[in-house]
Protein backbone atom coordinates (compact mmCIF):
# COMPACT_ATOMS: atom_id res chain seq x y z
CA UNK A 1 0.00 0.00 0.00
CA UNK A 2 1.73 3.07 -1.09
CA UNK A 3 2.17 5.88 1.53
CA UNK A 4 -0.58 8.78 1.70
CA UNK A 5 0.61 12.35 0.72
CA UNK A 6 0.12 15.40 3.68
CA UNK A 7 -3.09 16.50 1.89
CA UNK A 8 -4.63 12.68 2.31
CA UNK A 9 -3.58 12.37 6.23
CA UNK A 10 -4.58 15.60 6.59
CA UNK A 11 -7.87 14.57 5.16
CA UNK A 12 -8.19 11.46 6.93
CA UNK A 13 -8.76 13.62 10.05
CA UNK A 14 -11.14 15.52 8.78
CA UNK A 15 -13.09 13.03 7.60
CA UNK A 16 -12.59 10.75 10.54
CA UNK A 17 -14.26 14.07 12.62
CA UNK A 18 -17.20 14.19 10.25
CA UNK A 19 -17.84 10.76 10.09
CA UNK A 20 -17.52 10.61 14.42
CA UNK A 21 -20.30 13.35 14.66
CA UNK A 22 -22.47 11.83 11.91
CA UNK A 23 -22.93 8.90 14.00
CA UNK A 24 -26.00 8.60 15.83
CA UNK A 25 -23.76 7.72 19.08
CA UNK A 26 -26.10 7.97 22.68
CA UNK A 27 -25.77 10.52 24.53
CA UNK A 28 -23.38 12.40 22.22
CA UNK A 29 -23.96 15.42 19.51
CA UNK A 30 -25.09 14.09 16.21
CA UNK A 31 -26.54 15.51 12.90
CA UNK A 32 -29.54 15.11 14.66
CA UNK A 33 -28.99 16.00 17.94
CA UNK A 34 -27.63 19.56 19.59
CA UNK A 35 -26.72 20.34 23.14
CA UNK A 36 -27.79 23.67 24.18
CA UNK A 37 -24.05 25.15 24.06
CA UNK A 38 -23.05 22.77 21.35
CA UNK A 39 -24.26 21.97 17.59
CA UNK A 40 -23.07 19.70 14.93
CA UNK A 41 -22.66 22.46 12.72
CA UNK A 42 -19.49 24.05 15.18
CA UNK A 43 -18.18 20.50 14.89
CA UNK A 44 -18.04 20.51 11.13
CA UNK A 45 -16.45 23.82 11.69
CA UNK A 46 -13.89 22.54 13.72
CA UNK A 47 -13.26 19.63 11.33
CA UNK A 48 -12.49 21.81 8.37
CA UNK A 49 -10.17 24.52 10.79
CA UNK A 50 -7.93 21.48 12.11
CA UNK A 51 -6.57 20.91 8.28
CA UNK A 52 -4.30 22.86 7.78
CA UNK A 53 -2.10 21.86 11.39
CA UNK A 54 -3.03 18.54 10.16
CA UNK A 55 -0.84 18.94 6.82
CA UNK A 56 1.89 19.86 8.38
CA UNK A 57 2.09 18.17 11.71
CA UNK A 58 4.79 15.44 9.95
CA UNK A 59 7.08 18.47 9.89
CA UNK A 60 6.20 20.31 13.23
CA UNK A 61 6.56 19.51 16.86
CA UNK A 62 4.09 17.87 17.96
CA UNK A 63 2.79 20.66 20.87
CA UNK A 64 3.57 23.67 18.39
CA UNK A 65 0.51 21.48 16.10
CA UNK A 66 -1.45 21.03 18.69
CA UNK A 67 -1.44 24.83 19.47
CA UNK A 68 -2.10 25.90 16.26
CA UNK A 69 -4.82 23.61 15.84
CA UNK A 70 -6.65 25.06 18.46
CA UNK A 71 -5.94 28.31 17.36
CA UNK A 72 -7.65 27.46 14.29
CA UNK A 73 -10.25 25.96 15.27
CA UNK A 74 -11.69 28.85 17.70
CA UNK A 75 -11.46 31.23 14.54
CA UNK A 76 -14.76 29.04 14.01
CA UNK A 77 -16.09 28.05 17.17
CA UNK A 78 -16.21 29.81 20.81
CA UNK A 79 -16.30 26.86 22.73
CA UNK A 80 -13.96 24.15 23.23
CA UNK A 81 -15.07 20.83 20.38
CA UNK A 82 -11.80 19.09 19.40
CA UNK A 83 -9.35 19.22 22.12
CA UNK A 84 -9.63 15.73 22.78
CA UNK A 85 -9.61 15.20 19.00
CA UNK A 86 -6.30 16.98 18.34
CA UNK A 87 -4.47 16.02 21.29
CA UNK A 88 -5.24 12.04 19.34
CA UNK A 89 -4.70 12.77 16.31
CA UNK A 90 -1.49 15.39 16.13
CA UNK A 91 0.95 12.64 17.19
CA UNK A 92 -0.57 10.12 15.11
CA UNK A 93 -0.13 12.38 12.05
CA UNK A 94 3.18 13.06 13.21
CA UNK A 95 4.14 9.45 13.37
CA UNK A 96 2.39 8.05 9.80
CA UNK A 97 4.70 7.01 7.00
CA UNK A 98 5.90 3.75 6.30
CA UNK A 99 6.35 1.15 8.19
CA UNK A 100 3.83 0.26 11.26
CA UNK A 101 1.94 3.17 12.94
CA UNK A 102 1.82 1.87 16.22
CA UNK A 103 5.59 1.44 16.41
CA UNK A 104 5.91 4.79 14.93
CA UNK A 105 3.95 6.44 17.07
CA UNK A 106 5.39 5.15 20.35
CA UNK A 107 8.82 6.51 18.91
CA UNK A 108 6.74 10.33 18.81
CA UNK A 109 5.23 9.70 22.16
CA UNK A 110 8.89 8.79 23.35
CA UNK A 111 10.35 11.48 21.82
CA UNK A 112 7.91 14.56 23.41
CA UNK A 113 9.56 17.41 25.15
CA UNK A 114 8.71 19.81 27.42
CA UNK A 115 8.33 22.33 25.14
CA UNK A 116 5.62 20.11 23.88
CA UNK A 117 4.10 20.38 27.11
CA UNK A 118 4.19 23.98 27.78
CA UNK A 119 2.62 24.18 24.16
CA UNK A 120 0.49 21.79 24.82
CA UNK A 121 -0.63 23.11 28.05
CA UNK A 122 -1.22 26.38 26.60
CA UNK A 123 -3.99 24.86 24.02
CA UNK A 124 -5.73 23.53 26.77
CA UNK A 125 -5.73 26.60 28.66
CA UNK A 126 -7.51 27.95 25.12
CA UNK A 127 -9.97 25.52 24.42
CA UNK A 128 -10.72 25.49 28.31
CA UNK A 129 -12.57 22.24 28.64
CA UNK A 130 -15.29 21.14 30.74
CA UNK A 131 -15.47 18.86 33.55
CA UNK A 132 -11.97 19.79 35.08
CA UNK A 133 -11.65 19.77 39.05
CA UNK A 134 -9.87 21.69 40.94
CA UNK A 135 -6.68 19.52 40.64
CA UNK A 136 -6.94 19.45 37.13
CA UNK A 137 -7.56 23.31 37.42
CA UNK A 138 -4.08 23.72 39.47
CA UNK A 139 -2.37 21.20 37.14
CA UNK A 140 -3.31 23.33 33.76
CA UNK A 141 -2.23 26.50 35.33
CA UNK A 142 0.49 25.55 37.19
CA UNK A 143 2.54 22.52 34.91
CA UNK A 144 5.63 21.27 35.68
CA UNK A 145 8.46 23.47 33.71
CA UNK A 146 10.59 19.90 33.66
CA UNK A 147 7.98 18.05 32.22
CA UNK A 148 7.78 16.23 28.93
CA UNK A 149 4.23 16.03 27.31
CA UNK A 150 4.17 12.02 28.00
CA UNK A 151 5.18 12.48 31.73
CA UNK A 152 2.68 15.55 32.22
CA UNK A 153 0.25 12.69 30.44
CA UNK A 154 1.33 9.86 32.76
CA UNK A 155 0.58 12.05 35.69
CA UNK A 156 -3.19 12.45 34.74
CA UNK A 157 -3.60 8.85 33.45
CA UNK A 158 -5.90 7.32 36.20
CA UNK A 159 -8.42 10.46 35.65
CA UNK A 160 -7.96 10.99 31.94
CA UNK A 161 -8.34 8.33 29.03
CA UNK A 162 -6.56 10.46 26.21
CA UNK A 163 -3.56 11.02 28.72
CA UNK A 164 -3.28 7.33 28.88
CA UNK A 165 -3.63 6.67 25.68
CA UNK A 166 -0.07 9.04 25.78
CA UNK A 167 1.34 6.25 28.24
CA UNK A 168 0.41 3.18 26.60
CA UNK A 169 0.86 3.69 23.40
CA UNK A 170 -3.02 4.27 22.21
CA UNK A 171 -3.50 0.99 24.14
CA UNK A 172 -7.57 1.86 23.32
CA UNK A 173 -7.38 3.16 20.27
CA UNK A 174 -5.24 -0.04 18.80
CA UNK A 175 -6.45 -2.74 20.76
CA UNK A 176 -10.04 -1.97 21.06
CA UNK A 177 -11.36 0.59 19.00
CA UNK A 178 -9.77 -0.20 15.76
CA UNK A 179 -10.12 -3.63 15.63
CA UNK A 180 -13.86 -3.09 16.56
CA UNK A 181 -14.89 -0.69 13.88
CA UNK A 182 -12.99 -2.71 10.94
CA UNK A 183 -14.99 -5.94 12.09
CA UNK A 184 -18.07 -4.41 11.90
CA UNK A 185 -17.20 -2.92 8.51
CA UNK A 186 -16.48 -6.30 7.28
CA UNK A 187 -19.26 -8.07 8.89
CA UNK A 188 -22.12 -5.60 7.70
CA UNK A 189 -20.47 -3.38 5.72
CA UNK A 190 -22.43 -0.23 6.80
CA UNK A 191 -19.98 2.13 8.36
CA UNK A 192 -22.19 4.66 10.35
CA UNK A 193 -23.54 1.55 12.38
CA UNK A 194 -20.01 0.38 12.43
CA UNK A 195 -18.70 3.56 14.04
CA UNK A 196 -21.93 3.49 16.83
CA UNK A 197 -21.43 0.44 17.57
CA UNK A 198 -17.53 0.51 17.75
CA UNK A 199 -18.14 3.32 20.42
CA UNK A 200 -20.26 1.37 22.31
CA UNK A 201 -17.73 -1.46 22.91
CA UNK A 202 -15.35 1.41 23.59
CA UNK A 203 -17.82 2.91 26.42
CA UNK A 204 -18.84 -0.59 27.65
CA UNK A 205 -14.99 -1.64 28.64
CA UNK A 206 -13.56 2.10 29.59
CA UNK A 207 -15.44 4.33 31.60
CA UNK A 208 -15.70 7.45 30.29
CA UNK A 209 -13.45 9.92 32.32
CA UNK A 210 -15.44 13.36 31.06
CA UNK A 211 -18.29 11.42 33.12
CA UNK A 212 -15.85 10.57 35.95
CA UNK A 213 -14.74 13.88 36.23
CA UNK A 214 -18.08 15.63 36.36
CA UNK A 215 -20.32 13.23 37.75
CA UNK A 216 -18.08 10.54 39.49
CA UNK A 217 -16.62 7.20 38.61
CA UNK A 218 -19.59 5.09 39.81
CA UNK A 219 -21.47 6.86 37.31
CA UNK A 220 -19.54 6.53 34.85
CA UNK A 221 -19.25 2.85 35.39
CA UNK A 222 -23.03 2.43 35.94
CA UNK A 223 -23.43 3.78 32.31
CA UNK A 224 -20.70 1.37 30.86
CA UNK A 225 -22.57 -1.49 32.61
CA UNK A 226 -25.81 0.11 30.70
CA UNK A 227 -23.70 0.17 27.27
CA UNK A 228 -22.12 -3.19 28.11
CA UNK A 229 -26.15 -4.85 28.23
CA UNK A 230 -26.61 -2.89 24.52
CA UNK A 231 -23.88 -4.34 23.23
CA UNK A 232 -24.62 -7.81 24.59
CA UNK A 233 -28.34 -7.67 22.95
CA UNK A 234 -26.48 -7.42 19.67
CA UNK A 235 -26.05 -3.06 19.95
CA UNK A 236 -27.02 -1.53 16.71
CA UNK A 237 -26.89 -4.83 14.70
CA UNK A 238 -30.52 -6.31 16.50
CA UNK A 239 -33.49 -5.16 17.19
CA UNK A 240 -33.40 -5.68 21.16
CA UNK A 241 -30.04 -3.89 20.97
CA UNK A 242 -31.49 -1.16 18.91
CA UNK A 243 -34.22 -0.14 21.56
CA UNK A 244 -30.90 -0.55 24.54
CA UNK A 245 -29.14 1.74 22.89
CA UNK A 246 -32.45 4.20 22.62
CA UNK A 247 -33.29 3.99 26.32
CA UNK A 248 -29.49 4.37 26.82
CA UNK A 249 -29.75 7.57 24.89
CA UNK A 250 -32.56 8.58 26.94
CA UNK A 251 -30.77 7.82 30.04
CA UNK A 252 -27.72 10.06 28.95
CA UNK A 253 -29.57 12.95 27.47
CA UNK A 254 -32.06 13.32 30.89
CA UNK A 255 -32.59 17.16 31.50
CA UNK A 256 -32.09 16.77 35.36
CA UNK A 257 -28.21 15.84 35.01
CA UNK A 258 -26.92 15.25 31.36
CA UNK A 259 -24.33 12.83 30.68
CA UNK A 260 -22.11 13.38 27.89
CA UNK A 261 -19.80 10.29 27.13
CA UNK A 262 -17.27 12.89 25.58
CA UNK A 263 -13.77 11.12 25.98
CA UNK A 264 -15.66 7.70 24.65
CA UNK A 265 -16.24 10.36 21.31
CA UNK A 266 -12.63 11.47 21.28
CA UNK A 267 -11.30 7.63 21.02
CA UNK A 268 -14.33 6.64 18.04
CA UNK A 269 -12.93 9.56 16.24
CA UNK A 270 -8.89 8.09 17.28
CA UNK A 271 -10.13 4.75 16.13
CA UNK A 272 -11.85 5.85 12.32
CA UNK A 273 -8.47 8.29 11.86
CA UNK A 274 -6.18 4.62 12.32
CA UNK A 275 -8.43 3.11 9.86
CA UNK A 276 -8.00 5.54 7.68
CA UNK A 277 -4.54 6.44 7.98
CA UNK A 278 -3.88 2.04 7.32
CA UNK A 279 -6.11 2.09 4.41
CA UNK A 280 -8.79 0.10 5.85
CA UNK A 281 -11.24 2.58 5.31
CA UNK A 282 -10.88 4.00 1.93
CA UNK A 283 -12.37 3.33 -1.00
CA UNK A 284 -15.53 2.96 0.83
CA UNK A 285 -16.94 6.30 0.28
CA UNK A 286 -18.49 5.47 -3.48
CA UNK A 287 -22.12 4.70 -2.03
CA UNK A 288 -20.66 2.20 0.48
CA UNK A 289 -20.84 4.18 3.69
CA UNK A 290 -24.87 3.00 4.41
CA UNK A 291 -24.22 -0.26 3.54
CA UNK A 292 -27.90 -1.44 1.84
CA UNK A 293 -30.12 1.04 3.68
Amino acid sequence: MRCLTLDEVAWAAQVACILEVSADKPGNVTRYRDFADLGFEELLLSAVAIGPALREANAAPVGRTILRAIRDTQRFVATNTNLGIVLLFIPLAKAYGPGDLRKRLSEVLASLTVDDARMAYEAIRLARPGGMGKTEQHDIHEERGDATLTEAMWEARDRDSIAREYVTDYEITFELGYPSLMECWEQSRNLIDSIVQTYLAILANVPDTLISRKHGPAVAREVSLRAGRAMELGGVFSEHGREAVRELDIHLRREDRPLNPGTTADLTASSIVVALLQGGLYGMFAGQCRGDD
